[in-house]
């Protein structure tokens, strides 16, 4: 059975992503695997070192919150009748989502694309764009609509 990976940010874009990944499962009859990796806060320094304590703290409210979200969407995403399973890690993106990627010998990789403009991708990062140039997967990148202003 073919393996999608689906790497989400759990944003309101996410919705869309799994979506066009429920679809492509069904198409070539594969399992999805919902993979959301917590990037850790940045730390700062205070006048006694590292506050270590609090982004433990941090890091695990957020790891607890993003696993509930993820169970809601694997359920969603069960709703397709195609195979669902939840992953989450914590760490970088990119190379989490290409460890991911090899460790499950995924086919294809589904992820959104925010359409941030070059500044911000420069200043901050793109996930879509670090796995589109490293993947040696075929890549589905679902764009997100733009915001009316």
């Amino acid at each position: 059975m073919k393996t999608i990976l689906v790497p989400v940010d759990l944003s309101r874009a996410t919705a869309r992503v799994c979506d066009a990944a429920c679809s492509l499962a069904q198409a070539i009859r594969g399992r999805l695997v919902l993979l959301h990796v917590v990037q850790p806060p940045p730390v700062e320094l205070n006048s006694y070192g590292f506050a270590v304590a609090d982004v433990r703290s941090m890091l695990a409210a957020l790891e607890k919150r993003a696993a509930h979200k993820l169970l809601a969407l694997g359920r969603r995403c069960a709703k397709s009748g195609r195979p669902v399973r939840a992953v989450q890690l914590t760490g970088k993106p990119v190379p989490a989502i290409l460890a991911q990627t090899k460790a499950l010998k995924a086919e294809f990789i589904v992820l959104g694309s925010h359409g941030h403009n070059a500044a911000y991708d420069l200043l901050v990062g793109s996930t879509a764009q670090g796995i589109l140039r490293k993947s040696r997967r075929p890549v589905l990148v679902v764009p997100m609509p733009r915001l009316r202003r």
